[in-house]
């Protein structure tokens, strides 16, 4: 006779009755080999019913009244590392969902919440605590452990940004120290797309391309995956697979295209070794991906070393494109100019086939366009009709001259005072929404969203005209309004702390100390003897 499986046991803790509701009858706990063992209606309560019922699964809203959902983590986990702690997490929690990663989480979803996206976690769930049965030992992977607190990480040293490395020591023997290459992923005609869709719907359709990519990724043994640009996610394979990356890319396009019906093409890096190379890779998987502009088709692009076929001698002028780069990035249209006409000195010292220099030049073209929008400095101007004019000339001569006109046009608008005024208007947008939403889990990518320029160019933008950094300036805010509440009223501190944006109450207080250099008691004491 079969032995009767035992069930795992399962506690739902959330101050909302109908989701509760719902978590009991929506999921089918019977086929999972599940029970729900009690109900809590915050974390004071759930403590007790842990101690009563000693569940293996606890499902918990991560913003709770009394004791919220990650304290209510830190009470228990030390005393029984092996329960699995799945949270409920708002769309604007990104920060607590994070830092429940980071203190041990075995994953989140988002309200509202989808059932079906439930019960995969808790079949995945169950197999990790199957296997904790054969082996008595924790899954404690750096891949499960910081999903949300690498994607970050990722982008910034992907971008250039090293800092990152100075407090992630724990990622020194990674699993990108053994070999790695990149795959791009974005979706096709994604400014017209973005011109269809409310924001809203641009929220969700990311979201849900999102989760189509994650998703996929689990099941093909990609290493990390993150998004970096609108409507664009970075996928970072192990070396071993890299003799299937055009059968990978394809599969992974057919997949986005068969749940989402929405085409999307992928550029493959080289094969690379360590961290520090992501902002090596990125250009290269990048400038691979560009290639559909020029063949026309969306696909799987691949990077291979920069000849041109029919005339392997003839390399990629990449000092060129650098410098040109730089006069960019400091708007000097003088230098782009000069810069054009040494670019077509090289292309006749090196007598490039006409078929061959368009090539050369459509690279170049569209990784000078890439840059143009990571400084939001091409506004309604099209790549696509860009490399169309550039291909319907004739001469050298013509698609130079084409070239200064275009670019440098742009150059001169993005100089012109008026674009200034405009994006201190921008900014100024943007601060009135913090100081509206301080209290929210504001997102960088969010506010930037919200003044239509890319991330990087808000962060330079914000602090030349407010002088604080975003996250200083939230942080300005939120002390503020702490400031005003301790003084005209009597709410306590632990109170104080949700409603300024802060769920831990201990760490509002360091914060507010290090900001006013008094505690938020010492601060309302004195200024209580002040206005006696």
């Amino acid at each position: 006779m079969d032995e009767i499986e035992e069930k795992y046991k399962v506690l739902l803790v959330d101050d909302e009755p109908i989701i509760l509701r719902s978590l009991k009858v929506a999921i089918p706990w019977d086929d999972l080999q599940m029970e729900i063992v009690g109900e809590a209606r915050n974390g004071e309560l759930a403590l007790r019913l842990i101690e009563e019922t000693t569940p293996h699964i606890i499902i918990s809203d991560i913003r709770m009244p009394v004791i919220d959902g990650i304290n209510l983590m830190k009470e228990v986990l030390p005393k029984n590392s092996k329960l699995v702690f799945i949270f409920i997490s708002g769309y604007g929690e990104f920060e607590y969902a994070r830092e429940a990663l980071r203190q041990g989480a075995f994953d989140y979803l988002l309200k509202p919440i989808d059932h079906d996206e439930l019960v995969e976690m808790l079949y995945r769930a169950k197999t990790r605590l199957d296997e904790q049965k054969e082996n008595d030992q924790m899954m404690h992977s750096v891949q499960m452990l910081s999903m949300l607190a690498r994607e970050r990480m990722f982008a910034e040293i992907t971008l250039g940004n090293a800092r990152p490395l100075e407090h992630l020591k724990w990622l020194e023997n990674s699993e990108l120290e053994s070999g790695y290459f990149m795959a791009v992923v974005q979706l096709d005609d994604y400014s017209v797309l973005t011109g269809q869709w409310s924001v809203e719907e641009k929220r969700l359709w990311l979201f849900a391309i999102r989760n189509i990519v994650e998703e996929w990724s689990l099941e093909h043994g990609v290493l990390t995956v993150f998004p970096f640009h609108n409507g664009e996610w970075i996928l970072l394979f192990p070396g071993s697979l890299s003799a299937s990356r055009r059968e990978l890319g394809e599969h992974l396009i057919t997949g986005i295209k068969r749940y989402s019906k929405l085409s999307c093409s992928v550029g493959i890096s080289r094969c690379t070794q360590g961290i520090d190379q992501l902002s090596t890779v990125y250009p290269l998987a990048a400038k691979a991906l560009y290639q559909r502009f020029y063949y026309g088709l969306a696909g799987v692009y691949i990077d291979e070393e920069t000849t041109f076929a029919g005339n392997t001698e003839v390399k990629y002028p990449k000092e060129l494109e650098t410098s040109l780069i730089e006069s960019i990035r400091t708007l000097n249209r003088n230098q782009m100019s000069s810069l054009f006409d040494e670019l077509a000195l090289y292309i006749e010292a090196q007598a490039i086939p006409k078929e061959i220099a368009e090539r050369l030049l459509v690279e170049m073209v569209v990784v000078l366009y890439r840059h143009f929008e990571h400084l939001n400095l091409n506004s309604d101007w099209s790549l696509h009709g860009l490399l169309s004019k550039l291909h319907h000339l004739v001469t050298l001569s013509e698609m130079m001259s084409a070239l200064k006109e275009e670019f440098g046009e742009r150059l001169d608008q993005g100089s012109k005072p008026v674009n200034r005024e405009d994006t201190r208007s921008s900014i100024e947008k943007t601060k009135r929404y913090i100081e509206s939403n301080y209290y929210k889990d504001l997102s960088i990518e969010e506010v930037s969203e919200l003044a239509d320029l890319s991330i990087s160019h808000f962060c330079t933008l914000f602090k030349q005209i407010t002088g604080y950094t975003f996250l200083e300036y939230v942080t300005h805010c939120r002390m503020e309004k702490a400031k005003d509440i301790l003084q005209s009223s009597n709410v306590k501190v632990y109170q104080i702390a949700p409603l300024v944006g802060y769920q831990d109450p201990r760490y509002f207080t360091q914060v507010f100390k290090k900001a006013s250099g008094q505690t938020p008691t010492e601060y309302r004491e004195e200024h209580a003897k002040q206005a006696n």
